[in-house]
């Protein structure tokens, strides 16, 4: 990862996504809304093809977080068997790619079914290291930053750790998101401009994005153009660049 005070990469190395509007989709064509979220699949598959063409070598999309269980079982249903769509339809692919696959978030709730599905396309993708596609499900950046600071004081408490440690690599190293870069850009489709709970540490420094356009619409073309957006930005880190020094003095 490049050091802040070095000139911004031309293209984010680390990308994420928050996949927002499937519903919306659905609604607008008279359809449930786990047709919009099957659409969704569609446009995951597209878009992680682009990042690998586009020279991107991380995509963290936001797929299910720890609040979307209070939504209806049916839709909730689905949700939980979207990884399953993915993976059956898209596993070979990913492989012979060179695609690294890894599932960020909780896997409490799940079936066994489920669970056996992320730990068979983590472990037959886990020596790829072409792209690395991560894949934020029942996650949630508070309750991710709360588990981290428990295992802390768990340590302390313990004797392994005491309270100096801790900073913010050793920190940042126990979210669920430890060891990879931070990303460099946050897109948002489907319109709306927040974070909602996804990588909220993580982000600290990210350039953000938001697109008029949902989820299921969402592919190649639609990436370029928030990476074209992001290489026109000027990428401070909280500093001041040598040109603004010499322009106040």
């Amino acid at each position: 990862m490049s050091a802040h005070n070095e000139s911004p990469p031309q293209r984010p190395l680390h990308v994420a996504i928050v996949m927002d509007g499937n519903g919306r989709w659905a609604k607008r064509r008279g359809l449930p809304r786990t047709l919009g979220h099957r659409a969704g699949v569609e446009a995951l598959k597209r878009t992680v093809a682009g990042a690998a063409e586009l020279n991107i070598g991380w995509l963290t999309v936001f797929g299910f977080s720890t609040e979307n269980w209070s939504r209806p079982a049916a839709e909730v249903a689905e949700l939980m068997a979207l990884p399953k769509r993915y993976f059956e339809t898209d596993i070979v692919r990913l492989e012979r790619d060179g695609v690294r696959v890894r599932v960020l978030g909780r896997r409490e709730g799940f079936s066994p079914e489920l669970v056996k599905i992320i730990e068979d396309a983590e472990a037959r993708t886990a020596k790829n290291d072409r792209f690395f596609l991560n894949i934020a499900f029942n996650y949630g950046a508070q309750a991710d930053l709360v588990e981290a600071a428990r295992r802390f004081a768990e340590d302390v408490a313990a004797g392994r750790a005491r309270p100096e440690d801790l900073d913010a690599s050793g920190f940042a190293s126990r979210l669920a998101t430890g060891g990879l870069p931070p990303p460099d850009l946050v897109i948002r489709p489907s319109g709306e401009q927040r974070l909602s709970n996804f990588l909220l540490w993580e982000s600290a420094y990210a350039e953000f994005v938001f697109q008029d356009v949902l989820w299921p619409d969402y592919g190649p073309d639609h990436l370029k153009a928030a990476i074209a957006a992001f290489a026109g930005r000027e990428r401070r880190y909280g500093a001041v660049l040598p040109d603004d020094v010499l322009a106040a003095g």
